[in-house]
């Protein structure tokens, strides 16, 4: 990590202490390279936050999903975490950690779950008969670009926090139960 950081990162960081209770570690990682943690942070926050069709909940719901086919232990624990918070359901957090397909999900949800799972599992068999289940269900064909592009994400950051052994804060594992 830059130390000092400058300001305008030290902010940042001051802010997700005052939301969060911590500052998560996959800032402190990237923190080493300030340009590198300001294009993470501004596509998780665009990808993630922004206005989308896909409600916050969905995109931590394929976030958690990616990463338990990936085995990303950082993001299994963290977005885990944030799936019980954002659905007051700490048995949905575990399914989706352990097994999206045991979980109780609706029928949008679980067509979201499925094309992301495939794209993870297998993007290059991706066809149109997979989008149009998505549309079936009830998706945009912007909503499955945003699907598109958090299982995207998702899939690009669990091999950086896999490969450079990335552990979560503590406090997701003891959060929202």
């Amino acid at each position: 990590m830059v130390d000092p950081l400058p300001p305008e990162t030290q902010r940042y960081f001051d802010i997700c202490e005052e939301k969060l209770g911590i500052v998560p570690n996959v800032l402190r990682a990237y923190a080493f390279d300030i340009d590198k943690l300001n294009v993470f942070a501004a596509l998780y926050n665009d990808l993630m936050l922004a206005d989308s069709g896909l409600t916050k909940l969905e995109r931590e719901m394929i976030a958690v999903v990616v990463s338990s086919i990936n085995r990303c232990w950082y993001c299994q624990v963290a977005h885990g975490a944030t799936v019980r918070e954002l659905s007051g359901d700490p048995m949905l957090g575990e399914a989706l950690v352990m097994n999206y397909r045991v979980a109780k999900l609706d029928p949008r949800q679980r067509a979201m779950l499925d094309f992301a799972a495939k794209m993870t599992e297998a993007s290059a068999r991706i066809e149109e008969p997979d989008r149009q289940v998505l549309r079936d269900a009830g998706f945009s064909d912007r909503d499955i670009w945003d699907i598109a592009a958090v299982a995207g994400f998702f899939n690009m950051t669990n091999r950086l926090a896999s490969a450079t052994d990335m552990q979560p804060n503590v406090e997701y594992h003891a959060a929202h139960r």
